[in-house]
């Protein structure tokens, strides 16, 4: 296994981490400030500030660089966009300004590998562009949906239309004043096995029968500008054509859809990490408590080691994940994607944990990040899977491969 580099990835990752140092990581308090601070999502609005900075990247060429061999990105393995989307993860905003945020980034790879050339030319033209803002509408509130079998919504096809219906929720970006359209799941071919049941549909947002019925709080925060909405679709009639790759299609292409995505996922999540251990040895190093500074105190030092080590082995975890996908494809690096979506998302949530201990009552404000970088770790540990379902899949291949093992030395 080789994890080093390009060339072009490090070059790459030094001008992003000076753009994050100039532009990116200094416009976050104005950002704040710009946003309404409002219950009622309609009246949300895109702060200037993020205009302003997805404009100087895209002049840098700090553009959709989550895009491999495709000539609308970068062109980056996902070995060499680890680095990158870790760097990323260091701020909240700075996925979108470099328009590799979710769940676009993962509406474009569907939109870019399995989509028609009319569906690339009326929604992936302007994603790609950063005009336009888009949700993915999978989780249903009326099942349990870390098994997607469970999903209830359909999309019928009645002559030359496909006819939505269901309600979905924590449907990411949806209360974007920005979104124009979604991906909708649903059950088209009811009599096919399981895993040929499902379709995706590109929706139209302003489509007749598509309501937004409210934003969902994370931790009392909704998530200005973006939103986690509940949406239901009540006879939504749509052309056939708007169908991506085919009915009963859908898990074909959400299973190419995931693996790359959780690459980016946990790379955000260590760079998350690695925010907050730098924020807590700062704050270590520099408030004293009973004489001595706090990194003196208790098993302060313990815990910043203990830190640094398990950041580590995660990140090599998820490059080895991101090496297998670009060397032997997605299905050989199952397991491994699994095991990074348990283990990235629990270091940066122990990360921003312990940081929020050694900040006392101010790692709990708003004048640090570390609450959000917080609540940010728990939740991924549910989206794209509970941990519950990944650790399943790691122990049944693992079984799997030990039963091979068994045999062929028999």
């Amino acid at each position: 296994m080789d994890f080093a580099h390009s060339a072009r990835s490090q070059e790459l990752a030094q001008r992003l981490q000076d753009f994050m140092r100039e532009q990116v990581v200094p416009a976050e308090t104005v950002y704040a400030s710009q946003l309404r601070g409002g219950g009622d999502w309609r009246q949300w609005r895109q702060p200037p500030v993020m205009e302003t900075l997805k404009a100087q990247a895209r002049a840098a060429g700090l553009w959709n660089l989550f895009l491999p061999g495709t000539g609308h990105g970068a062109g980056l393995s996902n070995l060499d966009y680890a680095p990158l989307a870790e760097l990323m993860g260091h701020s909240f905003i700075a996925p979108e300004v470099f328009n590799c945020n979710a769940p676009d980034s993962g509406n474009m790879e569907v939109l870019l590998r399995y989509g028609s050339d009319a569906q690339k030319a009326r929604w992936l033209a302007p994603l790609l562009a950063g005009e336009i803002r888009s949700a993915f509408c999978m989780t249903e509130p009326g099942v349990a949906s870390s098994d997607a079998t469970n999903m209830q919504a359909t999309a019928r096809l009645e002559g030359d239309e496909v006819v939505l219906d269901g309600r979905k929720w924590w449907s990411t970006g949806i209360g974007h004043p920005h979104c124009r359209v979604v991906i909708f799941m649903g059950v088209s071919n009811p009599d096919a096995p399981p895993h040929q049941r499902h379709a995706m549909v590109l929706c139209p947002l302003d489509a007749p029968g598509v309501k937004v019925e409210r934003m969902l709080p994370v931790f009392h925060d909704l998530d200005e500008p973006a939103g986690h909405g509940e949406v239901s679709f009540s006879g939504v009639r749509l052309p056939a054509q708007n169908i991506i790759l085919g009915a009963g299609r859908g898990f074909e292409i959400a299973q190419g859809r995931l693996g790359p995505g959780r690459i980016h996922h946990c790379m955000r999540a260590i760079g998350a990490a690695e925010r907050a251990l730098s924020l807590l040895c700062a704050r270590a190093t520099t408030r004293e408590a009973f004489g001595k500074p706090l990194i003196k105190l208790g098993g302060n030092a313990d815990i910043v080691a203990d830190l640094r080590m398990a950041i580590e082995q995660a990140r090599l975890l998820t490059l080895k994940a991101a090496w297998l996908i670009d060397t032997r494809g997605v299905k050989a690096a199952m397991s491994e994607i699994s095991q990074i979506k348990v283990v990235a998302p629990m270091v940066a949530q122990r990360a921003a944990d312990a940081a929020m201990q050694i900040h006392g009552g101010a790692g709990l404000s708003d004048d640090f990040p570390l609450a959000s970088l917080y609540a940010y770790a728990r939740v991924l540990r549910l989206a794209d899977g509970p941990d519950e379902v990944h650790r399943g899949l790691v122990a049944k291949l693992e079984l799997r491969a030990q039963r091979a093992a068994a045999e062929a030395g028999a």
